[in-house]
This record gives structure tokens, C-alpha cells and sequence, in this order.
């Protein structure tokens, strides 16, 4: 067992890679895990994250989150190139991967379990420890795969059957699941709720045999990336917190949408700005 001096409780895990992002003025600090937890601090929440990182970058946007770094030499490494064809996204290197045995015993009593990978390094065997919690996933991770070059597409998800029964609900892209519906709906029966984030057309919701589509905001873009890590931590709190799935995603369309006014990690808001985001009135 991992006992931890001085660890406090939580009520929000989040599993997943830290990671370092190279972008066109330099690397900086990412990874769904950071997205994510930032976002469950604004509202809150008592955060911590098992990772596993080389800690070369700031870490200040994640105060008040405690993290549990099992130290990797180098920080998993991305690199997304922009063209009028696409993102073009590269991994550069990839740090350890994450077992339940890395998770602190204090920790393994809590009531929300986020499960983030970014690059296949979450075990899927973890699902199984959290019976008594709201676990839920961004499965993106698990979604992906890459060549010798690094060069990251999409790629099938045997677990899949496995691990979505275990979880409360999940959030994924259109790009994850390659825009392609019936990826889609096979992934929407293994799970209780899934919501599927579409950029600037809003997101979709699927639950109870429900399809529902919400649009979002028009707003200008700075920069998108950790928009879909924001609106899915929106999403969990609220889902745990209400058990609204509709509400929920509405919620977490309008922090998302905000986010991409701002750059890099500070897409995801303090929680001096979630208080100054206007929410439109929503009739249920």
C-alpha cells in the first residue's frame, strides 16, 4: 500500500498524464489531468492527480491540487501542428504508465474517480478498485495509437467492452471516435451516459435511448486546446452533484465555450472567473 506524510483527502481523482505540449511560443504545461483538475478546483473540489511527469514546467495553474508524481525522466511530450487540413498531432515520449498499486490508500476511497489518459497509460484494470465511487472517463488515450515517427491516429479500443460498464459516464470527441456515428452509438450502449463534444457545433448527449443535440455560443477563438477536458470536468461535477445529464452538458458547453478565449491551461477557469461567465437562462 502507498501511504503518503502529509497527503490530505480529496473528493475528486483524477488519474492521467501531466504532460508537456509544444507549442509555437514554447512548451507548456497540459494533458487532460491538468485541464481537468484546474477546472474541478474553480468549482471547489478537493483534487488530487496520480501521475507521472518530469516536472520541467510551471505547475502553479494546478495550486491547490494535490499531486502524487511517480517521477518520469521526461514528461509524456506532444506536439500538434495546424493546417488547413487538420491537426496533425505527434508524441514525442511517453512516461510511465499508472497502476492502481501508484494510487495512495487515502485516496482510494472517493467519491468521483476520473480516469484521464492521454497516451494508453492508464491500466484498465484500475475500473474494477472504484465500486463504491462515480467513476468516469475521457477515454481519448485509449483512442489513439502512433507510429515510429510519433504521428498519433485514431485506433480501436479493445478494453472498451470492459471498462465503460464500470463507469457512470464518459466523454469523448468527434475526433476521437474519427467522426464516424456508428463508432459512436456502438460506444453509447456500453455506457450509462456519454457525451460527445463537436468543437464550435456544441456536443450530443446520449442516455436512456436519448439523442440530443446542444449547440454552443459563438465565440472568439484564441486557442481550443483543453476545451473538451474542461466541458467533460464540467460535466462529472455536475452529473455528481445533480444527476441532470441535460443540464450538465448545457453547463459545461458554456465554461467550455469561454475557455477557448484564453490560452493554454488558463482556458480552464480560476474560480474568480467562473463567476464572471454569463450562463444563458435555460428552460427545463
Amino acid at each position: 500500500m502507498l501511504s503518503v506524510p502529509g497527503l490530505e483527502p480529496i473528493n475528486y481523482l483524477i488519474i492521467g498524464h501531466l504532460t508537456k505540449d509544444l507549442a509555437s511560443n514554447g512548451p507548456r504545461l497540459g494533458g487532460a489531468a491538468a485541464y481537468a483538475a484546474r477546472t474541478a478546483i474553480a468549482f471547489g473540489y478537493r483534487v488530487g492527480i496520480v501521475t507521472s511527469w518530469g516536472e520541467e514546467l510551471d505547475s502553479d495553474a494546478l495550486h491547490g491540487a494535490q499531486i502524487i508524481n511517480h517521477v518520469s525522466v521526461e514528461s509524456t511530450t506532444f506536439e500538434n501542428i495546424y493546417s488547413n487540413a487538420g491537426r496533425l498531432q505527434y508524441l514525442h515520449h511517453k512516461a510511465p504508465n499508472l497502476e492502481y498499486y501508484h494510487i495512495p490508500q487515502l485516496w482510494r476511497q472517493v467519491p468521483i474517480v476520473h480516469l484521464a489518459p492521454v497516451a494508453q497509460e492508464v491500466s484498465p484494470a484500475i475500473v474494477k478498485y472504484f465500486r463504491d465511487s462515480d467513476v468516469y472517463l475521457t477515454p481519448q488515450g485509449w483512442l489513439r495509437e502512433w507510429d515510429d515517427q510519433g504521428r498519433i491516429t485514431p485506433c480501436n479500443w479493445p478494453e472498451a467492452s470492459f471498462i465503460m460498464p464500470h463507469a457512470k459516464a464518459a466523454v469523448v470527441s468527434k475526433e476521437d471516435l474519427n467522426d464516424e456515428q456508428y463508432n459512436i452509438e456502438v460506444l453509447a450502449q456500453s455506457v450509462p451516459i456519454l457525451a460527445v463534444t463537436r468543437g464550435a457545433a456544441g456536443a450530443s448527449l446520449y442516455f436512456e435511448g436519448q439523442h440530443l443535440d446542444f449547440p454552443a455560443p459563438a465565440m472568439e477563438e484564441l486557442d481550443a486546446t483543453g476545451a473538451g477536458d474542461i466541458f467533460a470536468a464540467v460535466f462529472f461535477t455536475q452529473l455528481s452533484a445533480h444527476n441532470n445529464p441535460i443540464e450538465a452538458v448545457r453547463f459545461a458547453i458554456q465554461i467550455a465555450s469561454d475557455s477557448i478565449t484564453r490560452a493554454g491551461i488558463y482556458g480552464a477557469p480560476s474560480p474568480e472567473e467562473l463567476f464572471e461567465i454569463p450562463f444563458p437562462e435555460v428552460n427545463t
